[in-house]
Protein backbone atom coordinates (compact mmCIF):
# COMPACT_ATOMS: atom_id res chain seq x y z
CA UNK A 1 0.00 0.00 0.00
CA UNK A 2 1.16 3.46 -0.82
CA UNK A 3 2.65 5.26 2.35
CA UNK A 4 1.41 8.60 2.23
CA UNK A 5 2.11 9.69 6.09
CA UNK A 6 5.90 9.06 4.06
CA UNK A 7 5.44 10.70 0.86
CA UNK A 8 3.90 13.50 3.32
CA UNK A 9 6.88 13.71 5.35
CA UNK A 10 9.70 13.61 2.57
CA UNK A 11 7.65 16.57 0.95
CA UNK A 12 8.05 18.28 4.53
CA UNK A 13 11.54 17.52 4.53
CA UNK A 14 12.02 18.70 0.97
CA UNK A 15 9.90 22.01 1.23
CA UNK A 16 11.58 23.26 4.82
CA UNK A 17 14.70 22.48 3.20
CA UNK A 18 15.16 25.11 1.02
CA UNK A 19 12.56 27.41 3.16
CA UNK A 20 14.95 27.53 5.95
CA UNK A 21 16.99 29.26 3.55
CA UNK A 22 14.58 31.17 1.69
CA UNK A 23 16.75 34.51 1.44
CA UNK A 24 19.27 32.32 -0.74
CA UNK A 25 16.66 29.91 -2.38
CA UNK A 26 13.82 32.28 -3.34
CA UNK A 27 15.00 36.25 -2.77
CA UNK A 28 18.49 35.85 -5.05
CA UNK A 29 16.24 34.04 -8.10
CA UNK A 30 13.49 36.79 -8.16
CA UNK A 31 16.20 39.56 -7.64
CA UNK A 32 18.21 37.83 -10.83
CA UNK A 33 14.94 37.83 -12.88
CA UNK A 34 14.16 41.53 -12.11
CA UNK A 35 17.47 42.79 -13.31
CA UNK A 36 17.06 40.56 -16.54
CA UNK A 37 14.10 42.73 -16.83
CA UNK A 38 15.94 45.74 -16.24
CA UNK A 39 18.61 44.91 -18.12
CA UNK A 40 16.44 44.67 -21.58
CA UNK A 41 14.13 47.53 -20.39
CA UNK A 42 17.57 49.77 -20.25
CA UNK A 43 19.50 48.15 -23.35
CA UNK A 44 16.45 48.92 -25.80
CA UNK A 45 15.71 52.55 -23.82
CA UNK A 46 11.71 52.70 -24.80
CA UNK A 47 11.14 49.42 -24.77
CA UNK A 48 7.59 50.39 -24.12
CA UNK A 49 7.04 51.48 -27.79
CA UNK A 50 8.80 48.36 -28.94
CA UNK A 51 6.02 45.66 -29.89
CA UNK A 52 6.04 41.95 -30.29
CA UNK A 53 3.05 40.46 -31.28
CA UNK A 54 0.81 43.34 -30.72
CA UNK A 55 3.22 43.46 -26.34
CA UNK A 56 4.92 45.58 -25.58
CA UNK A 57 8.77 44.18 -24.98
CA UNK A 58 8.20 44.09 -21.02
CA UNK A 59 4.82 42.44 -21.39
CA UNK A 60 6.23 39.81 -23.78
CA UNK A 61 9.31 39.29 -21.79
CA UNK A 62 7.17 39.18 -18.38
CA UNK A 63 5.78 35.45 -18.64
CA UNK A 64 9.03 34.18 -20.20
CA UNK A 65 11.25 35.23 -17.29
CA UNK A 66 8.56 33.83 -14.85
CA UNK A 67 8.55 30.55 -16.60
CA UNK A 68 12.25 30.56 -16.40
CA UNK A 69 12.60 31.17 -12.78
CA UNK A 70 9.85 28.71 -11.87
CA UNK A 71 12.41 25.39 -14.19
CA UNK A 72 15.29 26.26 -12.70
CA UNK A 73 14.46 26.28 -9.50
CA UNK A 74 12.44 23.55 -9.74
CA UNK A 75 15.64 21.70 -11.31
CA UNK A 76 17.81 23.46 -8.76
CA UNK A 77 15.27 21.88 -5.84
CA UNK A 78 15.39 18.62 -6.79
CA UNK A 79 19.47 18.44 -8.01
CA UNK A 80 20.76 19.83 -4.77
CA UNK A 81 18.70 17.77 -2.26
CA UNK A 82 20.23 14.65 -3.64
CA UNK A 83 23.65 15.41 -4.51
CA UNK A 84 23.96 16.82 -0.65
CA UNK A 85 21.99 13.41 0.58
CA UNK A 86 25.42 11.86 -1.46
CA UNK A 87 28.18 14.41 -0.21
CA UNK A 88 26.99 14.19 3.15
CA UNK A 89 26.28 10.70 3.40
CA UNK A 90 22.91 10.60 4.11
CA UNK A 91 21.46 9.14 1.40
CA UNK A 92 20.84 5.76 2.78
CA UNK A 93 18.08 7.76 5.06
CA UNK A 94 16.16 7.73 1.91
CA UNK A 95 16.99 4.41 0.14
CA UNK A 96 16.05 2.74 3.85
CA UNK A 97 12.65 4.81 4.10
CA UNK A 98 9.44 2.78 3.33
CA UNK A 99 8.45 4.86 0.58
CA UNK A 100 7.56 3.16 -2.45
CA UNK A 101 9.98 4.87 -5.72
CA UNK A 102 6.98 6.00 -7.12
CA UNK A 103 6.20 7.82 -3.57
CA UNK A 104 9.93 8.91 -3.49
CA UNK A 105 9.69 10.64 -6.99
CA UNK A 106 5.76 12.08 -5.72
CA UNK A 107 7.45 13.92 -3.10
CA UNK A 108 10.34 15.04 -4.50
CA UNK A 109 8.74 16.21 -7.97
CA UNK A 110 5.70 18.05 -5.80
CA UNK A 111 8.32 19.91 -3.70
CA UNK A 112 10.58 20.97 -6.86
CA UNK A 113 7.10 22.34 -8.39
CA UNK A 114 6.44 23.92 -4.81
CA UNK A 115 9.78 25.90 -4.83
CA UNK A 116 9.34 27.02 -8.53
CA UNK A 117 5.82 27.99 -7.97
CA UNK A 118 6.79 30.52 -4.73
CA UNK A 119 9.85 31.75 -6.53
CA UNK A 120 7.67 32.41 -9.85
CA UNK A 121 5.10 33.98 -8.07
CA UNK A 122 7.16 36.75 -6.15
CA UNK A 123 9.03 37.40 -9.21
CA UNK A 124 5.40 37.98 -10.70
CA UNK A 125 4.43 40.26 -8.01
CA UNK A 126 7.66 42.04 -8.31
CA UNK A 127 6.94 42.35 -11.61
CA UNK A 128 3.59 43.98 -11.43
CA UNK A 129 5.26 47.12 -10.12
CA UNK A 130 6.71 47.39 -13.50
CA UNK A 131 4.79 45.67 -16.41
CA UNK A 132 1.05 45.29 -16.35
CA UNK A 133 0.31 41.44 -15.48
CA UNK A 134 -3.05 39.74 -16.28
CA UNK A 135 -4.38 35.69 -16.97
CA UNK A 136 -5.97 35.08 -20.32
CA UNK A 137 -6.45 31.47 -20.18
CA UNK A 138 -6.12 30.44 -16.48
CA UNK A 139 -6.43 26.45 -17.38
CA UNK A 140 -3.40 26.81 -19.23
CA UNK A 141 -1.19 28.93 -17.06
CA UNK A 142 -2.21 25.77 -14.27
CA UNK A 143 -1.15 23.22 -16.85
CA UNK A 144 2.21 24.67 -17.30
CA UNK A 145 2.72 25.34 -13.67
CA UNK A 146 2.38 21.95 -12.58
CA UNK A 147 3.63 20.41 -15.29
CA UNK A 148 6.42 22.53 -16.24
CA UNK A 149 7.75 22.50 -12.34
CA UNK A 150 7.23 18.65 -12.04
CA UNK A 151 8.97 17.59 -15.43
CA UNK A 152 12.33 20.24 -13.80
CA UNK A 153 12.08 18.17 -10.97
CA UNK A 154 12.08 15.19 -12.46
CA UNK A 155 15.41 16.17 -14.72
CA UNK A 156 17.14 17.37 -11.16
CA UNK A 157 16.59 13.86 -9.79
CA UNK A 158 18.04 12.53 -12.56
CA UNK A 159 21.11 14.65 -12.56
CA UNK A 160 20.84 14.15 -8.36
CA UNK A 161 21.73 10.39 -9.42
CA UNK A 162 24.25 10.50 -11.97
CA UNK A 163 26.26 13.35 -10.38
CA UNK A 164 28.68 12.62 -8.14
CA UNK A 165 29.81 15.94 -7.14
CA UNK A 166 28.53 19.33 -6.97
CA UNK A 167 30.44 19.65 -10.68
CA UNK A 168 28.23 17.62 -12.25
CA UNK A 169 25.19 19.37 -11.21
CA UNK A 170 26.76 22.43 -12.51
CA UNK A 171 27.56 21.09 -15.81
CA UNK A 172 23.98 20.33 -16.26
CA UNK A 173 22.96 23.62 -15.15
CA UNK A 174 25.43 25.39 -17.32
CA UNK A 175 25.19 23.23 -20.50
CA UNK A 176 21.64 21.80 -20.52
CA UNK A 177 18.94 23.49 -18.45
CA UNK A 178 20.30 27.24 -19.15
CA UNK A 179 20.60 26.50 -22.86
CA UNK A 180 17.56 25.42 -23.19
CA UNK A 181 15.88 28.42 -21.36
CA UNK A 182 18.08 31.32 -23.11
CA UNK A 183 17.13 29.36 -26.35
CA UNK A 184 13.88 28.85 -25.85
CA UNK A 185 11.95 31.93 -26.59
CA UNK A 186 12.13 34.27 -23.41
CA UNK A 187 13.90 37.03 -24.96
CA UNK A 188 12.64 36.93 -28.68
CA UNK A 189 9.66 35.62 -31.17
CA UNK A 190 10.99 32.38 -32.61
CA UNK A 191 9.14 34.00 -36.22
CA UNK A 192 12.03 36.13 -36.42
CA UNK A 193 14.25 33.25 -36.72
CA UNK A 194 15.79 32.09 -39.98
CA UNK A 195 13.58 29.25 -40.83
CA UNK A 196 16.97 26.57 -41.23
CA UNK A 197 17.07 27.37 -36.82
CA UNK A 198 13.72 26.46 -35.92
CA UNK A 199 14.83 22.80 -35.32
CA UNK A 200 16.01 24.24 -32.31
CA UNK A 201 12.38 25.28 -30.99
CA UNK A 202 10.78 22.01 -32.01
CA UNK A 203 12.51 19.83 -30.45
CA UNK A 204 13.25 22.25 -27.18
CA UNK A 205 10.26 21.37 -24.74
CA UNK A 206 11.33 24.50 -22.43
CA UNK A 207 10.13 26.91 -25.18
CA UNK A 208 6.57 25.02 -25.14
CA UNK A 209 5.99 25.86 -21.24
CA UNK A 210 7.33 29.40 -22.35
CA UNK A 211 4.87 29.82 -24.75
CA UNK A 212 2.06 28.02 -23.06
CA UNK A 213 2.74 30.85 -19.80
CA UNK A 214 3.17 33.89 -22.39
CA UNK A 215 -0.23 32.27 -24.28
CA UNK A 216 -1.72 31.92 -20.73
CA UNK A 217 -1.08 35.62 -19.49
CA UNK A 218 -0.87 37.54 -22.71
CA UNK A 219 -3.04 35.78 -25.38
CA UNK A 220 0.27 35.61 -27.80
CA UNK A 221 1.71 32.25 -28.63
CA UNK A 222 4.55 31.60 -31.25
CA UNK A 223 3.35 28.22 -31.39
CA UNK A 224 0.83 25.52 -31.65
CA UNK A 225 -0.60 25.61 -27.48
CA UNK A 226 -2.48 22.21 -27.89
CA UNK A 227 0.73 21.16 -29.44
CA UNK A 228 2.89 22.58 -26.52
CA UNK A 229 0.42 21.20 -24.29
CA UNK A 230 1.12 17.48 -25.42
CA UNK A 231 4.49 17.50 -25.73
CA UNK A 232 4.77 18.81 -22.14
CA UNK A 233 2.40 15.98 -20.80
CA UNK A 234 4.63 13.72 -23.14
CA UNK A 235 7.97 14.95 -21.71
CA UNK A 236 6.94 14.42 -18.03
CA UNK A 237 5.94 10.94 -18.70
CA UNK A 238 8.64 9.86 -20.02
CA UNK A 239 10.70 11.95 -17.03
CA UNK A 240 9.18 10.14 -14.47
CA UNK A 241 9.65 6.26 -16.59
CA UNK A 242 13.12 7.22 -16.38
CA UNK A 243 13.48 8.65 -12.77
CA UNK A 244 11.39 5.36 -11.44
CA UNK A 245 13.65 2.61 -13.53
CA UNK A 246 16.78 4.39 -11.99
CA UNK A 247 15.70 4.39 -8.57
CA UNK A 248 14.13 1.21 -8.77
CA UNK A 249 17.60 -0.08 -10.00
CA UNK A 250 19.89 2.11 -7.78
CA UNK A 251 21.55 4.14 -10.78
CA UNK A 252 23.54 5.80 -8.80
CA UNK A 253 22.93 5.99 -5.62
CA UNK A 254 22.98 2.23 -4.44
CA UNK A 255 26.85 1.43 -5.49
Amino acid sequence: MTNLLGIWVLYQKETRRFIKVWMQTMVAPMVTTLLFLTVFQVALHHSDQTTVGGLSFPEFLAPGLIMMALLQNAFANSSSSLIISKMNGCLVDLLLAPISTSGFLLAMAAAAMTRGVLVSLSVALAMMAFVPLSIHHPEILAFHTIFGGISMGLVGVLTGMWAEKFDHVATVTNFVVAPLSFLSGTFYSVQNLDPAWHFMIDFNPIFYMIDGMRYAMTGHNDGDVNLGVLVVFGVTVVLWALCYRGWKQGYGVKN
